[in-house]
């Protein structure tokens, strides 16, 4: 059976203000007429011109008022009953209550929409959204999910896509590699090597960036001060002087994307100051990791610019070998995943600082 009215915003709120207008007045009805009934039961008032003596502890009274009156310079003004009033104020508090809930039906699918388009920038296979509420809650949370699934359909293109990429280009470097070693010149032979190595490391980076890996992870609680550890660890047996420094209770995070942002910046502290000192401060709401480098650090005015991919900044950074251009970019989308944010900044006494900022889970 076809409803009367669509289920539409507008014939809900309709329907809801009519009903609240339509209980209110029955109410006021009611209670004018309960109240108008109880003074039927009461004797009518004295004609006329009749004098009504009564007597009091003093002995005669004056003549009583009518009720409902006031009397003003002499006269008796007649006021509205109070029931006029109790209508009056129930009218108002029914309006009052569908205007409530009216707003609230209204702005509840815009909220989850906006609270889903927010999520979706960080976590791209984040549930849909339930299609529920009104026609147009319910369409415009349908449009929502297809893009959302397009989205996810065409990223995942995209990764097929660059793994037969990779694999197409890894295998001519694999046969230049074999024939470098026939060569007989030894200063050719190591300078090819060189290129070769040079062109692995730009197609790992920029599949590493493209493929956006840890994309998929799910969340899980997180000891950072082991992670910050390990990594510093590992830096010190390859020959490098990585400190840690702070506290940091576990944190509800992405691991592998935490690891790989970190990871990159400590890289980057390496790459182009030669030491790295990792501090972390916690706070009730955040979980803030500094990792600060002794390199020449950036210009301010191309603070922004650093974290994005392939950007051309001062020939002093651009000289240290091994750089592609990415560490900072992947950095910071790893980031982005776990929900944090990376800025940097100049030291005062030298080398950049990478800071990345953590919120906590309320």
């Amino acid at each position: 059976m076809k409803r009367f009215l669509p289920d539409t915003i507008f014939s809900r709120l309709f329907l809801l203000v009519l009903t609240a207008i339509v209980v209110s007045h029955l109410m006021t009805f009611m209670l004018l007429l309960g109240f108008y009934g109880e003074r039927q039961h009461h004797p009518p008032d004295p004609r006329p011109g009749m004098v009504v003596p009564e007597m009091s502890d003093q002995g005669l009274r004056a003549p009583r008022r009518r009720p409902h009156t006031i009397v003003i310079a002499g006269h008796e003004v007649r006021t509205p009953p109070p029931g006029f009033w109790i209508g009056m104020a129930t009218q108002l508090l029914a309006l009052t209550v569908a205007a409530w809930f009216g707003a609230r039906m209204l702005a509840r699918p815009i909220q989850h929409l906006g609270r889903a388009a927010s999520e979706l920038g960080v976590d791209l296979h984040r549930p849909p959204i339930a299609e529920t509420g009104t026609s147009e809650a319910r369409q415009a949370a349908r449009v929502f999910n297809q893009m959302q699934q397009r989205i996810r359909h065409s990223v995942e293109e995209r990764g097929r896509f660059l793994a037969a990429v990779s694999h197409d280009l890894r295998t001519p470097l694999t046969r230049m590699q074999l024939r470098v070693e026939r060569l007989p010149d030894q200063g050719t032979r190591d300078q090819l090597r060189e290129d070769i190595a040079e062109m692995a490391a730009m197609l790992n980076a920029t599949l590493s960036y493209l493929r956006d890996e840890a994309s998929a992870e799910s969340w899980r609680l997180l000891d950072v001060i082991a992670l910050l550890e390990s990594m510093a660890e590992d830096a010190v047996e390859a020959g490098h002087e990585v400190t840690v420094s702070g506290a940091a209770r576990p944190l509800l995070t992405k691991p592998m994307a935490l690891r790989r942002c970190l990871s990159n910046l400590l890289q980057n502290a390496l790459r182009y100051g030669g030491s790295a000192k990792i501090v972390s401060s916690d706070t009730p709401a955040a979980l803030t990791i500094e990792v600060r480098g002794a390199g020449p650090g950036i210009p301010q005015d191309q603070m922004v610019a650093g974290l994005e991919p392939v950007v051309s900044l001062e020939n002093t950074r651009n000289s240290a070998p091994g750089g592609v251009g990415l560490g900072l970019a992947i950095a910071r989308d790893a980031a982005t995943q776990c929900g944090g944010v990376l800025t940097l900044e100049n030291g005062q006494e030298g080398g950049l600082i990478a800071r990345l900022a953590l919120k906590r889970a309320v």
